[in-house]
């Protein structure tokens, strides 16, 4: 069995808060062995002037919108604004076009230092399938958490998406049950794991959120979806259920720990406390929140409250970047502008970039560097620019890089040099400019 010896690296373990010059095994996918003086008959990648973290964790993605960056009429518009927008683009999608932006989307994170990402696609057009993206990650090599995602009112009842975009309620329970029989693997160190994830409460019924609950818990899949992202969602939460976002959720059988909502900006502390006593997760997504002018989510407050908190880039078309280390800098400054200071650390921005992105997904076997957990690690070069004079070679989210030199998952390098080892990087980008070139005209 082949192995990997990282030697000669800082290592930030997120273990237990373990901090500290150490060699890292990697044996079968798994990390053997952390210490000093280890040895092999394997592999050995040098990692003087490096420093070694978890691979970060991306928890709330629209991998699809990679061809939609910075559209014109949807730069400076709120959140419903923003959609109607987009939303007639993304009707002319069809399977090419997700499996090509699946896989820009990916390599744009793994450059990030990511090596576990969520996706929510909610909407099909013109034959395209869950299935193209999952495709598109297995070239990749990330671990990969789809979501089936759906919407099902659309204008002419009352919902934001037009009705183009949207499906029948029965047919989306079906593909739900088939692409999760089909592709789902709930194993340890598994490399898919498919959830179920309803939009938004302004894109479909509560009998279909209800459904989909029901059916996730029969299959053991976890559910997603957006909650409480903006005033414009607390509002329609209001008139239209007469109820905050939270009770709704609550109300429908959306809490629990096999439950994780995106956003979450505009939770009161009651319902971030109901949040924590039932194991609930949030995906915080400050870039994008900041894009939109959604506002600052009170992540202090939460993580103080035991609320498991992960970090999201969200899609490329709200952010419109897909660098999950910027993330985590960007989660830092906005408690810090809000709350001082002192209000989070950049080891704690880090922290809820691996081991919390990891809890949010519930994947116990990933999200720390010790022995028995997955082989998913990043190794950063602080010997240049970004990291020249820095007292503290860990301060990544403060003095950077954004950008990793070496990605393992599960044990297998898919960046290596600050380059993508695993796809035609040249190709594929000439690829998705020729499509969003053609959606553009």
């Amino acid at each position: 069995m082949s192995e990997v010896l990282i030697k000669g690296a800082h290592v930030l373990t997120m273990d237990q808060g373990r901090e500290g010059d150490l060699d890292i095994l990697l044996r079968g996918g798994v990390i053997a062995a952390v210490g000093s003086g280890l040895a092999t008959s394997g592999r050995v990648v040098t990692a003087a002037g490096c420093v070694v973290t978890p691979g970060l964790v991306n928890t709330h993605h629209h991998l699809y919108q990679t061809l939609t960056r910075a559209v014109r009429g949807g730069q400076d518009a709120l959140l419903f604004g923003w959609l109607k927008t987009l939303y007639p683009i993304w009707a002319k999608f069809g399977p090419e076009e997700i499996f090509t932006s699946t896989q820009v989307g990916l390599a744009e994170l793994a450059l990030s230092g990511c090596t576990m990402t969520s996706d929510h696609l909610y909407l099909y057009p013109n034959g395209a399938r869950l299935d193209d993206s999952i495709a598109a990650a297995a070239e990749v090599g990330l671990r990969f958490h789809p979501t089936r995602g759906a919407m099902s009112i659309g204008e002419s009842d009352g919902g934001l998406p037009p009705d183009a975009l949207v499906e029948r309620e029965a047919a989306i329970l079906e593909d739900m049950a088939r692409v999760v029989d089909a592709h789902h693997d709930g194993a340890e160190g598994s490399m898919l794991r498919v959830g179920l994830a309803p939009c938004s409460p302004f894109s479909v019924s509560r009998d279909l959120m209800r459904e989909a609950a029901l059916l996730a818990r029969d299959k053991g899949v976890m559910l997603h979806t957006h909650l409480a992202e903006n005033d414009e969602d607390i509002a329609y939460s209001l008139a239209k259920f007469g109820c905050r976002p939270g009770q709704y959720a609550e109300d429908l059988g959306w809490t629990g720990a096999d439950v994780w909502h995106a956003h979450c900006v505009k939770l009161d502390s009651s319902e971030s406390a109901m949040f924590a006593r039932s194991g609930t997760g949030v995906a915080h997504c400050p870039c994008s929140n900041c894009r939109l002018g959604s506002g600052i989510a009170p992540i202090r407050r939460m993580r103080d409250q035991g609320v498991k908190v992960g970090l999201g880039v969200d899609g490329s078309a709200s952010n419109d970047a897909g660098n999950l280390v910027a993330e985590a800098r960007q989660a830092m400054l906005l408690q810090r502008v809000q709350l001082g200071a002192d209000a989070m650390s950049a080891r704690e921005a880090l922290e809820i970039a691996t081991l919390g992105g990891a809890r949010v997904l519930g994947r116990d076997d990933c999200g720390m560097i010790a022995p028995g957990k997955r082989a998913d690690l990043c190794i950063w070069d602080v010997s240049g620019i970004e990291s020249a004079g820095s007292w503290d070679r860990a301060a990544l989210v403060l003095a950077g890089p954004t950008r990793v030199r070496d990605l393992f998952v599960e044990g297998r390098q898919v960046v290596g040099d600050g380059r993508m080892l695993t796809l035609d990087m040249p190709r594929l980008i000439a690829r998705q400019n020729h499509l969003a070139r053609r959606l553009a005209s």
